[in-house]
């Protein structure tokens, strides 16, 4: 569950993820409960919707951090804010599995999710 405290190193902040072939804004809730994301380039581009996520920190800055959209994809990264690196696994709702690693930037909080 998401009740740890205190609270995530990304709660009320906003990333972009780059993977080969797709790149994505995860922006995240003040409490880190909720992700809006925006799937700005490749095969999904134009995707975009919020879901409810749960994390766990497993080091010191990096987190698993996990959420199911409302097309029933299911996402799961691994995120190292201390370094800037992404790892994602997620199943798009055409059941295909993708397996992804890149980097993880800080985008203006200003800044809407596409």
């Amino acid at each position: 569950m998401s009740t740890a405290s205190p609270l995530p190193a990304f709660a009320g902040r906003s990333f972009q993820v780059e993977y080969p072939g797709l790149a994505a804004h995860n922006r995240y809730s003040d409490d880190g409960r909720h992700v809006h994301y925006a799937i700005v380039s490749g095969p999904y581009a134009g995707a975009n919707g919020a879901a409810e996520c749960q994390w766990r920190q497993i080091a010191k800055g990096v987190y698993v951090i996990s959420w199911q959209e409302a097309d029933g994809a299911t996402v799961v990264h691994v995120d190292d804010f201390s370094n800037g690196r992404s790892q994602s696994f997620f199943t798009a709702s055409d059941l295909s599995f993708h397996r992804m690693e890149g980097p993880l930037t800080e985008l203006d909080t200003q800044e809407p999710a596409q």
